[in-house]
């Protein structure tokens, strides 16, 4: 009897194995080396490699990423459900450097952007250290923006709702740069992070990229339900990255100053592009050129939005970013 039930069962195995849906899985291969990592590798061959947003981890002790894991999933799950028949903002302040200015720029563009759209518990601030002590938000990461934004998508209605991404940090012709400390690395490219958008399916969106270059962005962003704002142009540097600012000028000037007011988001991008414009007359550097794309279809969702906004202004805090300027010239 055993017999016969183990050929029974070594038929039935035979008949699994051979079934066509199991046959037609392939394993993935290994059909190149390493992308961006390799000797001899063309132009061509790196802009590839960095289109697709690699990232490095590296020297990570296991209880710091458990701990980093506990951090993130505590705050992805706090997220409030959205509100059918409200357009509900979803915001995302992260600072992808360990520079303490941009750990200090995101955790108050967290709350200004919160006040602003009326996001209180719908508000993720990931970031490295102020300054004043290790961080206890989850850290700014390549993999932490990809999970918020999953997250965002899963609980917003993407047919109502809107996404407010602020990200802060030092920039490259290439795209934003992650850099934490000696253990992280990697480059948020416009190509990357369009994908990522365009997977999760989230269109109505506010973006407001401060970095050095963020201008690349523009061209794979840009869409009628795009509100866009770069801290310079494709082939200009910003300022006021210094580790110990409080402020870049383009997160002052926006965040701190114009976002502040409840006047609409188009307005409030003409104040900022005139204060940068004052402060990088005033320490005569090669002008920034902020960029703005403001989508046709933007004002469906962005004017019952605003309608909501406070109706006071707050005020500005930090040292201003423009002070870097006298502190240059002693």
């Amino acid at each position: 009897m055993r017999f016969k039930t183990s050929r029974a069962l070594l038929a039935a195995a035979a008949l699994i194995t051979a079934s066509p849906a199991l046959a037609q899985y392939k394993a993935p291969e290994h059909k190149s080396g390493f992308p961006g990592m390799t000797t001899g590798e063309t132009q061509a061959q790196n802009k590839a490699s960095l289109d697709l947003g690699p990232a490095l981890e590296r020297n990570r002790t296991a209880r710091w990423t458990l701990a980093e894991h506990r951090r993130l999933d505590k705050a992805l799950a706090s997220l409030a459900p959205q509100r059918k028949g409200v357009v509900d903002a979803y915001v995302i302040s992260i600072g992808l450097d360990s520079d303490p200015v941009f750990g200090r720029e995101a955790r108050e563009a967290g709350k200004v952007l919160a006040r602003r759209y009326d996001a209180a518990g719908r508000t993720l601030v990931l970031a490295g250290t102020d300054g004043s002590a290790p961080s206890a938000l989850p850290n700014g990461s390549i993999e932490g923006l990809s999970l918020a934004l999953a997250r965002v998508a899963e609980v917003m209605d993407p047919k109502e709702d809107v996404l407010v991404l602020y990200t802060t940090s030092h920039g490259a012709p290439v795209g934003i740069v992650y850099h934490d400390g000696d253990d992280g690395f990697g480059i948020v490219s416009p190509a990357r992070l369009a994908g990522l958008l365009d997977e999760l399916g989230i269109k109505n969106r506010v973006l407001i990229l401060s970095a050095c270059y963020s201008g690349v962005f523009v061209p794979e962003l840009k869409s009628d339900t795009t509100a866009l704002f770069t801290a310079a142009s494709d082939d200009r540097t910003s300022f006021g990255c210094a580790s110990d600012n409080d402020w870049t000028f383009f997160g002052d000037a926006m965040i701190n100053h114009a976002l502040r007011k409840p006047q609409p988001l188009l307005a409030a991008g003409n104040e900022a592009h005139g204060l940068i414009t004052e402060w990088e007359t005033r320490g005569s550097v090669t002008p920034s050129n902020p960029q703005v794309s403001v989508g046709a279809k933007v004002d469906r969702w962005l004017t019952p939005l605003e309608a909501r906004m406070p109706k006071t202004e707050t005020a500005p805090i930090g040292r201003p970013a423009v002070d870097i300027l006298g502190r240059l010239k002693h």
